[in-house]
């Protein structure tokens, strides 16, 4: 084989292997079709999460607090404990325009930069249950995902199936790792 030939070859699996994995992630990660804000509102705890930068210091009680604010956003108080006691982060949701409300946007970072785009991380709902008890929550690059509860711990059959319709949105479900409560 030739060296031009080793060449081509090279590029076609390659084109091969981006084209798997761009069907793999060319539909976009769904959301449910509305959400009521007021409903959402209150406290929910993490049963499972993508291991990420942000919640390294983590090791328990990782609970989320939203309520609604007077200029339409939404106030964002995540917690949890640390090994020195507990951390806790603030700050601001907003809904993308045209969502019915599954899809926000969150801000950690201080206010006076929220004009810049890459402050603004995306919190799409996926999945909601009727009651508003359990509700999946990812991002559309599948960089992050979240399983809340308004309850520390869920059924095995509750996890499962939020797990499953994970995977069936191409998020790589092996990454999960349940929170300590």
């Amino acid at each position: 084989m030739t060296n031009l030939s080793k060449a081509v070859a090279a590029l076609s699996l390659s084109l091969a292997a981006m084209s798997v994995c761009a069907l793999t992630y060319a539909q976009e990660v769904k959301t449910v079709p509305a959400v009521d804000l007021k409903r959402y509102a209150g406290t929910w705890y993490e049963i499972a999460k993508f291991p990420n930068g942000f919640q390294k210091k983590c090791i328990s009680n990782t609970t989320a607090q939203y309520s609604a604010r007077e200029d339409g956003e939404i106030n964002v108080v995540n917690r949890c404990k640390t090994a020195d006691g507990n951390d806790e982060a603030q700050g601001v949701a907003r809904v993308v325009p045209g969502s019915n409300n599954s899809k926000l946007q969150v801000r950690f970072a201080p206010a006076w930069l929220g004009w810049l785009p890459m402050v603004w991380g995306d919190y799409w709902i996926m999945e909601l249950d009727a009651q508003y008890t359990l509700v999946t929550v990812g991002s559309p690059s599948r960089e992050y995902l979240w399983i809340l509860s308004r309850t520390p711990t869920i059924t095995e059959e509750q996890y499962e199936n939020a797990v499953n319709n994970a995977t069936k949105q191409g998020f790589d479900t092996s990454r999960l790792v349940k929170s300590k409560q």
